[in-house]
């Protein structure tokens, strides 16, 4: 009996979905449901406890204050010098204004961590420098695209923080583990748009002396570490703080937003219409989050109920996958939901199904949750449903065909399966960081 009500829960599940109805009803309506057909009104005294179990936990109000940090820092505009210096001062290079898009997103993902605001801000500074100069509309789609997706894994990340909640590991080591693939993988996007310029000048030419006249060089070294030094001293607040063990990652959140509040002042952006406008931008956003968190937790406990973790732990012993073959089917698995579900649902789906079986193989759980966040990065980049696409789309209006931004984001998405296979090769890159700290 148990069986089949599992099979008939994720049947559910897949229609639930399929039909365009919001994750979070889908999984606490099914939940009620199975619940009250599996145990009665006692199934609702089960989610509540459950629920408020998941609720009571501290570490989410960092969802929130990292959210708010984002906000702030999106009206403080620290993005647009930051680009105009580093275009010029990296324009000799073919491919260097490409080059300069993936070094700014990556600090915006060190300093907001979210996707959205990046790809949006990169893509209204970024993409029209871009194409005025002759580059190639394919890549510079892709690198605006593939950047902006650095900001669910470098930290801070909302992402991360979900992740810990669910997996119950520290929010702080997700952190520190999460720096170095996070650095690779803008590292490799570097590396393949120097490589395809130089290979190909025409789809990234370098800036012509007379345009580089228009800023001199000692303005641009100068413009350059000016801008960036408003970031740094974010990046520090937060991370330095979690890192050092001064803060935990809820307090360093608190800290972040409190120093993003004082660059919009800075910077002369402050006004207190942007400042409810962030507020209610970052209510929304972190309802949003706790509303699927809140679905996600009554129907991982019917789940449990039904002994569906076992279920499926059986289900896979009788195909004889073994401990990699079972990583290898999840990682299947998360990159196929990707092509059509947002990080969110993905997490809160996935992960009463493949960890505890993960766990029961003595997988390191920090390296788990570290992997799954790297293969997410292509969940916002895979047709036909990928939120960066969208986001690109909504920038560039009807100058740029969608079939060319779905063309333009395959090399990046390779590039994340290439540092997914080399972190599953070599763990040590995302655990040592966490043993030295």
């Amino acid at each position: 009996m148990e069986e089949i009500m599992v099979v008939m829960l994720f049947i559910s599940l897949v229609i639930g979905l399929a039909t365009g109805h919001p994750i979070a009803f889908v999984l606490g309506g099914l939940a009620t449901i199975f619940g009250l057909l599996g145990w009665g009104p006692q199934a609702i005294k089960i989610f509540t406890n459950n629920i408020n179990s998941v609720m009571g936990n501290f570490t989410l109000v960092a969802i929130a204050m990292f959210t708010l940090m984002a906000n702030l820092l999106a009206s403080s505009r620290i993005a647009e010098g930051l680009f105009e210096s580093l275009r010029y001062l990296l324009g000799r290079l073919q491919g260097g204004l490409a080059f300069a898009v993936i070094v700014v997103s990556t600090i915006l993902a060190a300093t907001t961590g979210v996707v959205g605001a990046s790809i949006v801000t990169m893509g209204v500074l970024g993409l029209p420098v871009l194409l005025k100069y002759g580059y190639d509309e394919r890549l510079s789609t892709g690198v605006i695209a593939a950047g902006g997706t650095l900001g669910i894994l470098i930290p801070p990340s909302i992402m991360l923080v979900v992740m810990g909640a669910q997996a119950q590991v520290s929010v702080g080591d997700l952190f520190k583990a999460a720096l170095v693939p996070g650095l690779i993988l803008a590292f490799s996007y570097c590396v393949y748009v120097l490589v395809l310029c130089w290979k190909n000048p025409e789809m990234g030419p370098a800036m012509t002396e007379e345009e580089l006249a228009a800023m001199p060089l000692k303005k641009r070294i100068t413009g350059s570490l000016v801008n960036l030094i408003p970031p740094l001293i974010l990046i520090v607040a937060v991370l330095g703080t979690i890192y050092t063990g001064v803060a935990t990652p809820t307090e360093a959140a608190g800290v972040g937003a409190f120093v993003a509040l004082l660059m919009t002042i800075a910077y002369r952006k402050f006004s207190f219409k942007m400042l409810s406008d962030s507020v209610y931008e970052t209510a929304k956003t972190t309802a949003m989050v706790l509303i699927i968190m809140v679905g996600a937790t009554a129907f991982a406990s019917i789940f449990m109920a039904l002994n569906g973790d076992k279920l499926f732990q059986n289900i896979v012993n009788s195909f004889g996958f073994g401990k990699w073959g079972v990583y290898i089917v999840m990682m299947i698995f998360i990159f196929v939901l990707g092509m059509f579900l947002d990080w969110v649902a993905i997490v809160m789906i996935t992960f009463p199904i493949f960890l505890p079986l993960l766990e029961s193989y003595d997988f390191n759980m920090v390296w788990i949750v570290i992997v799954i966040s790297v293969m997410l990065q292509s969940s916002f980049l895979t047709p036909p449903f990928g939120h960066a696409l969208f986001y690109i789309k909504g920038v560039v209006g009807d100058s740029i065909s969608l079939g060319v931004i779905y063309r333009g984001i395959v090399p990046f998405v390779a590039i994340i399966l290439l540092v997914l296979v080399i972190i599953t090769v070599f763990p040590g890159l995302v655990l040592w960081f966490p043993s030295v700290f």
